[in-house]
């Protein structure tokens, strides 16, 4: 009599490579440009320019819905052990009313430049909760300060928690994220807010760009504001292309995309914040040095 196949699944043994399924393009811009309403107006007009020289529709959102304000947190050992080592772990609350919902967004992500270094990263959980897995091509600015783009690969996991204390020690937090033991952090230090930096994020949607091929995509610009002294830290126009495998994103909507992002720099040139991305400029914000560059 033959033995009944074994369909028992080990969740945390390693996976094969997620397939990217996300093109997310950032263009950073200055905050200070953001200072009254007319201001995202004008900024549409240049991004409403851009696409219709190129054939690409850039619709507005009608009604124009009320900006989203979000606060925005980063964890890392008191040595940035997990951003020098290519993780960023972010929690994000969402407000309504002016009051601080209950759910949280929690973000564990690996940056890198090479895709099979980003896809060898397993960074779901060891917890009970649901979440969501996400490989993204994320398109940026050059580092240096010409009109153009650069690729990186982004391993995401997303969860929609309750609130969670992220002010424990390292080895706590590594067993909840077990990529985290790979970073060679001292299992007793205690994790903390990145500088002490509390973000406010205010998320303003502008419309919505299609390049045809089925692709279409909302944009939106968030401005930046550390919380404790309203000082502008940065702004940031984007959009994201999502589809089911990677063969649907054909070669003409992918090339007005990028046609598209980067005719927007050179149109709106003196909007442009040449820092390389907002995570950078927090972990930036103080004294410490960090070795890790995005």
């Amino acid at each position: 009599m033959s033995s009944q196949p074994n369909h028992e699944v080990n969740l945390y043994e390693p996976i094969p490579a997620d397939q990217v399924k996300f093109r997310e393009y950032k263009l950073l811009l200055r905050a200070d440009k953001f200072h009254k309403p007319t201001s995202f107006h004008k900024f549409w007009k240049l991004a409403h320019h851009t696409a219709k020289q190129l054939g690409v529709h850039l619709s507005k959102i009608d009604p124009q819905p009320a900006p989203q304000i979000r606060e925005v947190v980063f964890f890392d050992t008191p040595h940035f052990k997990l951003y020098n080592s290519g993780f960023i772990l972010r929690k994000r609350t969402f407000y309504k009313h002016g009051l601080p919902e209950n759910n949280h967004e929690l973000v564990l992500k690996f940056r890198h430049p090479d895709k099979a270094t980003a896809a060898a990263v397993d960074v779901r959980p060891l917890l009970p909760c649901l979440h969501t897995i996400k490989f993204k091509e994320e398109i940026l600015l050059p580092k240096d300060d010409s009109v153009g783009m650069r690729l990186v690969y982004s391993h995401n996991c997303e969860l929609d928690t309750p609130n969670i204390l992220l002010t424990q020690k390292v080895e706590l937090i590594s067993n909840a994220f077990p990529a985290l033991k790979t970073i060679g952090a001292n299992p007793k230090a205690t994790m903390a807010p990145v500088h002490g930096a509390s973000i406010a994020e205010y998320l303003f949607e502008l419309g919505v760009l299609d390049f045809g091929g089925h692709l279409s995509a909302k944009c939106n610009v968030a401005v930046w504001r550390i919380r404790t002294t309203d000082q502008p830290l940065v702004a940031e126009f984007a959009f994201q292309l999502k589809f089911d495998r990677p063969e649907a994103m054909h070669k003409k909507p992918r090339d007005l995309s990028e046609l598209f992002y980067t005719g927007l720099q050179a149109r709106a040139a003196e909007w442009i914040d040449r820092g390389t991305t907002k995570t950078a400029l927090v972990y930036g914000l103080g004294n410490a040095a960090v070795k890790h560059s995005e």
